[in-house]
């Protein structure tokens, strides 16, 4: 799920500084921030594009979901997980079920992303019985399959050793989305302040000190964040026709040259953008262009967007439509964008690239997203 990123530094790697991190000028200075819902005059342009957003966790059926998409224009893929720590997110049965629900009743808005516990990766006939489940969502349409962080970060056999995604017990279900021609979509290990001593002015200081159960840097005998992502290079390696979206850059967002050599090195590897976007935002604007420009068929927007059972709709809309429209603007125009009181000038990229960015990037490597469309 979503890490709440509170500060500005964000994405600047440990040889910046701050100010050498953000994109700013004498002219952006002295701008005024453009934030809040689309104007008239831009949700066509947006709506123009057929956005996909390729990663959002909505469970409650709600008029006011699809509305919003359908005045947005805007597809999306809900992604299930199981989360041991998280009451609405331990049952995978309730958690399906409540995801199809909204998938069902979305007029073809929505696409759905499977997922398997990896809890029970011990329990006879394992990946047999998590391929069944798998395989039932893939016939009713879904397009994918999750693989969530408490792999390589949270799970371990009786001896306490960590249980990697490179385990063979893993190896069925990667060959099962293979074969049926989907994508494993892996949230695979964190930000680097996850291995780092507690820092108030670090990136995703706040989210960690409230989840100590996925701080690692507290947990004797932890694997190293880079161990964890040689794992899932492993499975890339041994699996070279299985399509992977690594989830929120791949876990590689202070390092966006660590990044490059990886889509350099994996044809079926690519990444998204989801909550990740404060990393991106921080990066030098002819840096960012340059590697966006170079990278735009690997790049795909996403947000990480919740909506729980529970959640206030009328404010849960309200928050997603503010982040399409400001990552939109971020993206699109010369707008000046504000994050934590830095003022960050858009990209301004060509209308063929945002295309890529926001809907062919995810048609290709989530074949079928669109297939249940209203």
């Amino acid at each position: 799920m979503s890490l709440v990123l509170l500060v500005a530094v964000a994405g600047c790697n440990k040889s910046q500084s701050p100010k050498a991190s953000i994109s700013t000028s004498a002219a952006t200075s002295s701008a005024s921030p453009v934030s809040g819902p689309f104007t008239a005059q831009e949700l066509p342009q947006f709506a123009a594009l057929d956005p996909i957003d390729t990663h959002t966790h909505a469970f409650q059926d709600s008029p006011a979901l699809y509305a919003m998409l359908k005045r947005l224009n805007l597809h999306t893929l809900d992604i299930t997980l199981v989360d041991n720590f998280s009451p609405e997110l331990k049952d995978l049965a309730k958690t399906r079920k409540e995801a199809w629900a909204v998938v069902h009743h979305s007029d073809g808005y929505i696409a759905m992303c499977s997922t398997f516990d990896p809890f029970k990766y011990n329990q006879p006939k394992f990946a047999e019985n998590a391929n069944r489940i798998i395989s039932d969502d893939f016939s009713h349409g879904a397009v994918a399959v999750k693989i969530w962080k408490n792999v390589g970060m949270e799970i371990k056999d009786a001896k306490g050793k960590y249980i990697m995604p490179d385990n063979p017990v893993f190896e069925p279900i990667f060959k099962n989305i293979q074969a049926h021609n989907k994508t494993l979509i892996a949230h695979l290990a964190d930000p680097n302040t996850i291995w780092e001593a507690p820092n108030p002015d670090s990136a995703d200081y706040g989210y960690y000190m409230h989840h100590p159960e996925l701080y690692m840097y507290t947990k004797p005998g932890a694997p190293s964040k880079a161990s964890i992502l040689v794992a899932r290079d492993h499975v890339l390696e041994a699996n070279p026709k299985l399509r992977m979206v690594g989830a929120h850059l791949g876990s590689m967002e202070a390092d966006f040259h660590q990044l490059a050599q990886h889509l350099d090195k994996y044809p079926n590897f690519a990444v998204d953008l989801a909550a990740r976007m404060p990393y991106v935002e921080m990066q030098p604007r002819a840096d960012l262009i340059a590697f966006i420009t170079k990278y735009q068929d690997r790049l795909i927007y996403a947000t990480d967007n919740e909506f729980p059972p529970g959640a206030d709709p009328q404010n849960a809309m309200k928050e997603w439509e503010n982040q399409y429209a400001n990552d939109w603007r971020f993206f699109a125009t010369n707008d000046v964008v504000e994050y934590h009181g830095h003022k960050i000038q858009g990209l301004a990229l060509p209308q063929p690239i945002l295309r890529k960015l926001y809907h062919d990037n995810a048609v290709k490597w989530f074949p079928g997203i669109l297939e249940n469309t209203h």
